[in-house]
């Protein structure tokens, strides 16, 4: 039987088509994405910020391409080959790790990581809250069914909870979480924060209460409306998206909870990101 996740659009559409194909060519780090991951985007997003050289190979994890296996058995996405001395790229995955990687690897290229030890560790943290939080409550309201066993008002009560408790430690003037700089605490964000709109055209849920309607927490609010307008203009957040209606499908198959990836069956079974 055909695994339904392998059926989606072949390539980037829109902006994000745009800088494919501006990376085509051979360099000393390949970038194995898909275009509709989130967890690419925070790669992507990291790659485009710091301006680094990098060659764009599009994958389809489900297909299980027999070349990509041998680099990466695991099949996943975002996987990025590191360069070696001797000319040769090893795999590197999972996003936070990857993007961490790079900013290390080019550090004078728009650091997105504090260079103090505490403030990075605390940002950190925040990152954490996304991958731990944020991310397992979007999927459980994205996922909600007749079927599941919890409420969709509950669900969609602790994604919103969630994201009070990050916006909460953000600097309280921004625009971004640490302030004026944009930093990996936003890139690690972004790819959800662009795709909240998932949640109410599925769902009918809307993740942020419009403005004036957020009660005593209104400031918070305001404050992430600022934060994600801010995140949502960035040039390297704006053009590493393609066109909505190809993730429609994709996400549609999340709505209905038959989405096959690793993140809808931990959903699916109460457990956290895998």
């Amino acid at each position: 039987m055909a695994i339904p996740d392998a059926d989606i659009h072949p390539s980037a559409t829109g902006k994000a088509a745009a800088i494919v194909a501006q990376h085509q060519k051979e360099e000393p780090i390949t970038f194995y994405s898909g275009w509709f991951c989130p967890f690419v985007q925070r790669s992507w997003i990291t790659l485009e910020e710091k301006k680094i050289p990098y060659k764009y190979v599009e994958i389809n994890p489900y297909l299980k391409e027999e070349s990509f296996l041998k680099l990466n058995p695991r099949g996943l996405v975002p996987t990025l080959g590191a360069p070696q001395k001797d000319g040769s790229q090893k795999p590197l995955i999972e996003s936070n790790l990857i993007s961490e990687y790079l900013d290390e690897s080019f550090p004078d290229q728009t650091p997105l990581f504090p260079k103090d030890p505490y403030e990075k560790a605390r940002m950190k943290v925040w990152v954490d809250h996304i991958t731990t939080r944020i991310i397992p409550n979007f999927h459980k309201v994205l996922q909600h069914t007749e079927k599941s066993q919890y409420g969709l008002d509950k669900a969609s009560a602790d994604f919103q909870n969630a994201l009070k408790t990050w916006i909460q430690e953000a600097d309280s003037e921004g625009p971004y979480f640490l302030g004026k700089e944009f930093s990996y605490a936003d890139v690690a964000l972004a790819p959800w924060a662009v795709r909240l709109w998932v949640l109410e055209h599925f769902k009918g849920v809307a993740a942020v209460p419009p403005p004036g309607k957020g009660g005593a927490d209104e400031e918070l609010w305001t404050r992430w409306r600022n934060w994600s307008e801010a995140v949502a203009s960035r040039k390297s957040v704006a053009e590493t998206l393609s066109d909505q209606e190809h993730y429609l499908p994709l996400y549609q198959r999340y709505a209905e909870d038959k989405a096959q990836s690793e993140l809808a069956k931990a959903t699916r079974e109460g457990r956290g990101v895998p």
